[in-house]
């Protein structure tokens, strides 16, 4: 359907969606779940990829049945019709005033760790990151999937070093017995912990871009999910045995805290550089996932510039157009002096309206027990919706204005 180049295979898919999944949180959200929740939160991350695991299979199918760049759009449009993939695809753009730039301030909170940085260099280290994300962007999609495999790579040596440092054993881990767990604690964890299972949305979006979607494309969600779930559960273990959390300290510097604690001032550098580069991977892929939505919704208007692809036949007209807007939001955040962190929790409920959006279509497109699912999966994001509470009201008008008010014609 698309145009674009299929080149991506199941290794390169593993390493976009796992550190999409990884992200800003793999550093900071183990101590935040650990904080609410203490030993509970073993339990947790189990128990959040259980309850994740329908969505994920929708998705999965979704994406192997139908492959596009227009990713959760695409699937509504196709259930719903055109007008509802319209108002899903601008419901997804609306994350970037808002969600990159706070990403982007988070990915640069490393460089403050190291050197100093503060005001005018925290911003030229942003808008240098998204110079980054754009000479990688336009080298195409297997280029982004083989850097952010080696990512990965990185994350998960970190942590098996630390491990092996810290001399941990299974017999070590306190894994509190079932009759035993705090449910209150538990559920406390889980609403932290959610977010850091968003990334689906936007890897469904490069569906198209695999070499063997019906294949390859489902393999590499769940084994993504899984790799990012393991991570995070032994992140977690880590944070707990070296007792790394607490009200005082922040829980972005939990685990080089701990890399210091074991290997000496002097490796503190190593864990920034891997965290940076995770923050930059998560960004890369929402990126390359916007500027496809973007090309995919010009589509009905081949005369637009944001409808054509360069020769290597990539969107980078596209590309240029989000970077744009992520450029105009950075300077706008920095001169006018906003508080992200308030703005953050409004664009969570963009997110889980998205999820929600996508297995309604599920639930109109698929049969059987992937109906189920679906069905399932309308449920646990409606619980998820009603434990944002009044903030999700945020996505609610959003999802309406644009019905109401985008007007009856593609994006040019």
């Amino acid at each position: 359907m698309s145009g674009l180049r299929q080149e991506l295979g199941l290794a390169q898919g593993v390493g976009l969606l796992s550190t999409s999944l990884l992200g800003t949180g793999v550093f900071a959200v183990p101590a935040l779940a650990a904080l609410v929740a203490g030993n509970n939160s073993l339990w947790a991350w189990p128990a959040l990829i259980v309850l994740v695991f329908p969505v994920a299979i929708v998705f999965a199918v979704l994406g192997r049945h139908f492959p596009s760049a227009g990713g959760v759009a695409h699937f509504v449009g196709m259930a719903f019709g055109p007008r509802l993939a319209r108002v899903t695809g601008w419901l997804f753009l609306s994350v970037i005033p808002v969600g990159l730039p706070a990403a982007l301030h988070i990915a640069t909170g490393f460089g403050q760790a190291l050197f100093g940085w503060h005001d005018t260099q925290l911003l030229f280290a942003e808008l240098g990151t998204l110079a980054i994300i754009w000479w990688v962007g336009s080298r195409g999609a297997s280029s982004s999937a083989n850097l952010q495999t080696l990512v990965a790579l990185l994350i998960v040596g970190l942590i098996v070093a630390i491990w092996w440092a810290g001399d941990i054993t299974l017999a070590e881990i306190p894994f509190p017995a079932l009759p035993d767990v705090n449910h209150s604690q538990l559920f406390a964890a889980l609403s932290v912990m959610f977010w850091c299972f968003v990334g689906l949305e936007a890897f469904a979006h490069l569906a198209s871009e695999f070499k063997h979607p019906e294949r390859d494309f489902p393999r590499a969600l769940m084994i993504g999910l899984l790799l990012a779930g393991g991570v995070y559960w032994a992140c977690t273990v880590l944070i707990l045995h070296f007792n790394a959390y607490g009200e005082d300290r922040a829980a972005a510097a939990s685990l080089p805290g701990i890399v210091v604690q074991l290997f000496g001032v002097k490796a503190l550098w190593i864990a920034c550089v891997i965290g940076y580069l995770a923050c930059f991977a998560s960004l890369n892929i929402y990126i390359q996932s916007f500027a496809r939505l973007v090309w995919s919704q010009a589509l009905g208007k081949p005369e637009s510039r944001l409808a054509r692809l360069s020769a290597r036949q990539l969107p980078l007209n596209a590309l240029n157009t989000v970077l744009g807007c992520c450029v105009v939001s950075s300077l706008a955040i920095y001169w006018l002096d906003i508080n992200l962190d308030a703005l953050i929790v409004y664009a969570n409920g963009i997110f889980i309206m998205i999820y929600l959006l996508c297995m309604l279509a599920g639930c109109r497109l698929l049969k059987g027990r992937y109906k189920t699912l679906a069905m399932v999966g309308c449920a646990l994001c409606l619980l998820l919706l009603a434990m944002v509470g009044w903030k999700s009201l945020y996505a609610i008008v959003m999802l309406a204005g644009l019905w109401l008010f985008l007007p009856k014609r593609r994006l040019a």
